[in-house]
């Protein structure tokens, strides 16, 4: 084995990284040379010993590490600097680590796909949730040079309430849900935005992709939106950029 990749986080169950690695070095005929592996480590502090793993050139990072996990690194992608987490590692040829967050890369790439991106990008966007998910869609919004509104239940220092969406509706373009709001099995739930205030101008991206179409972008559809996003493409996008990382 030439090559070995593997997912540091705990507890792990099933992964969509390793069976998304597995396939993609089958589809390549790398399987002989490739492998995906977990790495189920009760401490951050296990990590450095995960270096001296034989043909290691890469990992993914999933929770509880995605913040634990800088202090051990060499070099952080200024993205993931900005956004405080980190999930996915290069291992450089003179042995050193470098961080970089793929989500950022994952969300972006499929907001500046999306046919309806020239319809809300001049407009403000609202993201939903304040967790490690939502500060990596921040930075890439910002990025594109839209200007975010950030909302959770409690309004804060330069996060609105729910409570107060309604006056800011006319202003917004794209909505994202960075919640786990609506996630299987829990698909009757959604973010509580006023959906009656839904017009063309508005479109709502979902990054939970079980199931694929949520209750928030099935309630947008239904009061008018411009149009849905789901959230399968990025998690394909990340796990792409990740490869890319890798390979480079």
């Amino acid at each position: 084995m030439n090559s070995l990749f593997g997912l540091i986080g705990y507890p792990l169950g099933h992964s969509f990284s390793k069976r998304y690695f597995t396939e993609k070095f089958e589809q390549l005929d790398l399987q002989d040379s490739h492998a995906y592996t977990q790495f189920e480590i009760p401490t951050i502090e296990d990590f450095p010993a995960l270096l001296g793993t034989e043909s290691i050139k890469g990992f993914n990072v999933t929770i509880p590490y995605k913040k634990q996990i800088i202090p051990f690194l060499d070099e952080i992608d200024p993205a993931a600097a900005r956004i405080g987490a980190v999930n996915t590692i290069k291992i450089l040829p003179d042995g050193r680590t470098r961080g970089y967050n793929t989500d950022y890369f994952g969300f972006q790439g499929t907001l500046k796909a999306w046919p309806a991106y020239p319809h809300f990008k001049s407009l403000s966007a609202l993201v939903l949730g304040q967790g490690g998910a939502a500060k990596a869609v921040i930075a890439a919004i910002e990025d594109l040079g839209i200007p975010v509104i950030k909302v959770s239940r409690q309004a804060g220092e330069g996060v609105v309430a729910y409570e107060a969406l309604p006056q800011l509706m006319e202003s917004v373009g794209l909505i994202v849900n960075t919640t786990p709001l609506g996630m299987h099995p829990n698909e009757a739930a959604c973010p509580p935005i006023p959906y009656e205030l839904l017009r063309g101008q508005h479109y709502l991206y979902d990054i939970v992709y079980n199931p694929l179409e949520t209750t928030f972008l099935r309630n947008g559809l239904a009061h008018g939106a411009g149009g849905i996003h789901t959230g399968i493409e990025m998690l394909y996008g990340q796990a792409d950029k990740a490869w890319e990382i890798w390979q480079s």
